[in-house]
């Protein structure tokens, strides 16, 4: 298992960086794609949500990249710098997806609200399991309990990767057939959205991937201390 194990981890991190790194050629490339209706990604996401009715949503700015999100608890669409003032097909992509996520809040949609109560779990987890795994391996012949109790945690993690899947594809879904249907977009603009964002989507498929493997290598570890 251990060599197996490093195989796979090993494919695992080339996938990811293959993603990783056409995911952000995609969004330099449809960086360059300006939107012929001139509209940025803060009015894309407001505009986004008075469709859809939701009026206690604010949409602000926030410092960094790649900071992009949607708040539930003070209910914000949190757009970075240049998504929130930019003009073009990779802004309109990642706002709506943000938007698609306040969508999901305000219809209660059970794959987000179950993201939502794993959040806390998740903080109070990654605080410590790492420690919890590396003693519950030094520690397999005397006290094979905490490896236990490390995998438990690890489980934990593992299912918020599996879950986060279709909260982010339900939420691009969302955003793809709001910027279609409301006629925002050209179709090239409307093409390159939708490629921005189902190679972003693909991340979360490998962070989840490598999340699984991880943790039947810990079982596996468990299965085997005698």
């Amino acid at each position: 298992m251990g060599m197996s194990y490093l195989i796979l981890a090993g494919g695992i991190m080339l996938a990811s960086w293959l993603v990783s790194s056409t995911l952000k050629n995609k969004f330099e490339f449809y960086s360059k794609l300006h939107l012929q209706n001139g509209m940025s990604g803060a009015e894309i996401a407001e505009k986004m949500l008075a469709d859809n009715g939701i009026r206690d949503v604010r949409v602000i700015s926030t410092p960094g990249q790649l900071t992009d999100h949607y708040n539930p608890v003070d209910k914000t669409v949190n757009l970075s710098e240049a998504v929130y003032n930019q003009r073009n097909a990779a802004a309109a992509a990642v706002a709506a997806h943000e938007c698609g996520h306040a969508v999901q809040h305000a219809v209660g949609y059970q794959w987000l609200t179950m993201r939502s109560q794993l959040v806390p779990i998740v903080n109070v987890a990654s605080n410590y399991m790492q420690w919890i795994l590396l003693a519950g391996i030094l520690m397999i012949r005397t006290f094979p309990q905490l490896l236990l109790i490390g995998i438990i945690i690890f489980a934990a993690t593992t299912l918020f990767s599996i879950v986060t899947l279709p909260v982010e594809y339900d939420a691009s879904n969302r955003a793809l057939a709001w910027l279609e249907n409301k006629r925002m977009l050209t179709r090239e603009e409307q093409a390159g959205a939708k490629d921005a964002l189902t190679w972003a989507a693909r991340t979360y498929v490998v962070a989840a991937l490598g999340s699984i493997a991880t943790l039947l290598y810990y079982i596996s570890i468990y299965n085997n201390r005698r």
